[in-house]
């Protein structure tokens, strides 16, 4: 076990938040505690924003993107040299947004030092390289005598609310294209995680970004929800839940305005029979349990072979029963506490559901010996585990995974496929070509061949339930622009233009 004596450090405190820009005084009283989900001890506070202040925000945004000779109407190699800019303030910031992170929602240092510090800086000059390198109007000839000139123009004001599992990484994932793409943003971080967000203001600051472009209010679900519906707002970009992904869809649909969804998850791991699981455990445990299974795309239905059922449940036991759990902060610990005592009670009560309903607990099954503080649940193993229980069919967001066994291929994409999610997934096999071919029939946004990564250059998405548009890629900066059609005629070449 890694140790939890690590007391958390003085207290993070702030009394301003930061609005179109600067940092102002809230416009109430009332602030956001954080304890450390590691030792259960007290970690600071923020202000929490009210609607006044988010309508404070939005509105410095809304004047930051309207302004002729504003953020909106900069060349692409001035917001480049921005967007550069903040990735070196964050950069200098690298390591206490890594302490941060996971002080405040129990992610291993390990991995926020890796996704929440280092990827940040890499994915704002990937759309840095990017808005540069890619025209934004094109001539097209027509059918009917003339030419059209198509543009693509930032799509306004964004509402990006944020959930706390890789509150960083996920900010990123809509900061970086829509600051790119000339847009100006609302940041609402979840109330779990506030420390890193307002870390990533002064970082905004520090890169000089016009005021208006960047904002950042924290607050709950109503605050969220009167954004959503914000008029100020042209746009809601969204990380969470399916069922509040549902709420903001039905609210955005009713307005016609555009929103991107990444929901939640069910992902299947199809185990082959050529499969060496044994000698890829790093990339097992990074598709299984990391961020301790608080991770959307994570695959928590491993499919297995009847004819190899015991040698993956053995794998999988042994991987989740060998890990070091223990304070986040520490950086031996593979395992980290749920964020909050509500999400391990969510976590106990589906393991109970698990065993009520039949299926065999292979390892794991309750709460670390040893750690008498911090919300921490072991890794738990299921076996004997039908696709039609509820620890298969619901997304559990912690450390427990489902085994489910499978007489022949067909039967294996068929069980992948018989789920309300298709966010992620994976494919184990010795034959890549064989990987390939099972995976293009799983219905998924995404999915890996004995891996997972969500790469800066390909899109990230999910169909059915998890979700509507995609993230990362070009696709990612695509989402915050639209199209106009300036049609010429056939008098004019176009040419020059």
């Amino acid at each position: 076990m890694a140790t939890t004596e690590q007391a958390t450090t003085t207290p993070i405190t702030y009394d301003k938040l930061f609005l179109g820009g600067a940092w102002e005084a809230p416009a109430g009283e009332s602030t956001i505690e954080v304890v450390s989900p590691s030792t259960e001890q007290y970690a600071g506070y923020v202000p929490e924003a009210s609607e006044t202040d988010a309508d404070r925000a939005v509105a410095a945004a809304r004047r930051a993107f309207d302004d002729p000779s504003g953020w909106a109407t900069w060349t692409p190699d001035a917001r480049g040299e921005a967007l550069e800019r903040l990735a070196v303030a964050l950069e200098a910031r690298g390591p206490e947004m890594a302490r941060r992170v996971s002080l405040q929602n129990g992610m291993p240092i390990s991995i926020s030092t890796a996704l929440e510090a280092g990827f940040p800086p890499m994915l704002l000059r990937y759309y840095a390289q990017h808005a540069r390198t890619t025209p934004a109007a094109e001539v097209r000839p027509g059918l009917l005598g003339g030419h059209t000139l198509v543009t693509r123009e930032p799509v306004g004001v964004v509402a990006a609310i944020v959930p706390w599992n890789f509150p960083q990484a996920l900010t990123i994932l809509k900061l970086a294209p829509l600051l790119a793409a000339g847009c100006t943003v609302v940041i609402k971080p979840a109330p779990e995680t506030v420390f890193d967000a307002f870390l990533l203001a002064e970082a905004v600051a520090e890169a000089d970004l016009p005021a208006g472009v960047v904002s950042v209010v924290p607050g709950g679900r109503e605050l969220g929800a009167h954004l959503v519906s914000h008029p100020g707002v042209d746009k809601v970009a969204f990380t969470g839940s399916t069922a509040a992904g549902r709420a903001i869809g039905r609210t955005c649909g009713e307005l016609l305005r555009p929103v991107t969804l990444e929901l939640g998850g069910k992902s299947a791991a199809i185990v082959l029979d050529d499969a060496d699981l044994a000698s890829n455990l790093e990339a097992l445990f990074g598709v299984t349990l990391m961020n301790n299974g608080q991770t959307c795309w994570l695959n928590s239905r491993i499919l297995a072979p009847k004819s190899r059922y015991d040698d993956v449940l053995e794998v999988l036991s042994g991987l989740a029963g060998g890990v070091t759990i223990g304070d986040a902060l520490d950086p031996a610990t593979q395992i980290g506490p749920m964020t909050s005592a509500r999400q391990r009670e969510r976590v106990e009560g589906y393991i109970a559901t698990g065993r009520a309903e039949g299926a065999r607990v292979a390892t794991g099954g309750g709460r670390p010996a040893g750690l008498d503080k911090g919300f921490f649940v072991e890794p738990t193993v299921f076996a004997d585990v039908d696709n039609t229980a509820t620890i298969a069919r619901e997304e559990i967001f912690g450390p427990v995974l489902s085994v489910i066994p499978y007489a022949d291929v067909d039967e294996a994409v068929a069980i992948a496929n018989d789920s309300e999610y298709g966010l992620g997934g994976t494919v184990w096999t010795s034959d890549a070509r064989r990987g390939v071919d099972v995976a293009r029939r799983v219905r998924s946004g995404t999915i890996g061949i004995n891996a997972y990564a969500n790469d800066p250059t390909a899109p990230f998405g999910g169909i059915k339930s998890s979700g509507i548009g995609s993230e990362l890629g070009p696709e990612g900066f695509a989402a915050y622009q639209q199209v106009k059609s300036i049609y010429l005629d056939a008098a004019d070449s176009g040419e020059g233009l």
